[in-house]
């Protein structure tokens, strides 16, 4: 299996949101990777500049952080055709890699857009080189730029920031720096495609949480009144365990509830209700085991909110 270090640069509308497409809010117009084999040796590399077909000029944002101007588009090829390419040059026991979440969702979001055939299995596994990096050198919760994390750890500033493929080597070389077993013990799921119904939803099991992601429901008010997606479950003996504090909100949308296991002690959970593009809403839940005094911060939580609400 070989790695692909992947870092994409986008356009957006010029003319602001109001113009702008709602099932492509942003247009890639470079994509840059690294191939790395099990050892993360570098086998080669990948870069070329795609045309603009929507969003023919660059937006003032876009032109101020990417190192690519109009002129480099006049002899580029366009997404679906560079895409293909780009994806043969994968080949096919590769795992992604990306600094942060959003590349791969706006690869997909691109290719929907063209109505080409998303090969990538279900559910989308990847390694999120920014979470993995907070995983080993801060709190895990931290997400960094790219470039605080080069500085921290000494890499040399060999090529620019914001090209595709100099981001792509830099996320490489930071890669290079992390445990391999740290690495595929802590895989992320894409969210770009959602569960459909209940036998497409996804758990999953890391070594500090469970992740659970439900089927869509037309509501937020729908989804928290459901029982698997409000059940919590002890990943050590498999039983729905009663919970000590409700599920309750801890903003617009998150929810955090506390359950006890006589065997294995506290249980934090917290639910992400997110929105699909079709209007509908799903949730990603956690359940991770927790101290005492962590339970008792959680509790503290919820009677502050009670006394703000009073008030």
């Amino acid at each position: 299996m070989n790695y692909i270090v992947l870092d994409l640069e986008w356009n957006q509308c010029p003319t602001g949101k109001s113009d702008e497409i709602g099932s492509l809010p942003f247009e890639i117009i470079e994509i840059g990777a690294v191939k790395l084999d099990e050892q993360q040796h570098v086998l080669d590399t990948f870069r070329e500049v795609v045309r603009p077909q929507v969003y023919t000029k660059l937006h003032f944002r876009t032109q101020e952080i990417v190192s690519l101007r109009q002129i480099d588009f006049e002899n580029a090829r366009s997404f679906p055709e560079v895409i293909g390419d780009f994806l043969g040059w994968c080949g096919e026991e590769t795992m992604f890699c990306t600094w942060g979440p959003s590349d791969l969702m706006e690869l997909q979001r691109n290719m929907a857009f063209y109505r080409l055939a998303i090969p990538f299995p279900y559910p989308f596994l990847y390694y999120d080189i920014q979470k993995l990096f907070s995983i080993a050198y801060e709190d895990r919760k931290t997400r960094r730029s790219l470039e605080f994390a080069v500085d921290y750890l000494g890499i040399p500033k060999e090529v620019s920031f914001h090209s595709a493929l100099c981001d792509a080597h830099y996320t490489s070389r930071i890669m290079q720096h992390l445990e391999i077993g740290l690495i595929r013990a802590n895989s992320s799921v894409d969210y770009f495609r959602t569960p459909d119904s209940r036998k497409q939803e996804i758990r999953l099991d890391y070594e500090t949480y469970t992740k659970f992601l439900s089927k869509p429901f037309p509501s937020k008010v729908l989804a928290m009144k459901d029982r698997i997606v409000t059940a919590t479950p002890c990943r050590e003996c498999g039983k729905n365990v009663p919970k000590k504090m409700r599920w309750f909100a801890a903003g617009s949308r998150n929810y955090l509830c506390l359950a006890f296991c006589e065997t294995h002690g506290w249980i934090k959970g917290k639910i992400r209700l997110r929105q699909r593009d079709d209007g509908l809403y799903y949730a990603v839940k956690t359940l991770k085991y927790v101290s005492e005094e962590d339970a008792e911060k959680i509790l503290n939580k919820k009677e502050s909110q009670k006394t703000k609400h009073k008030k």
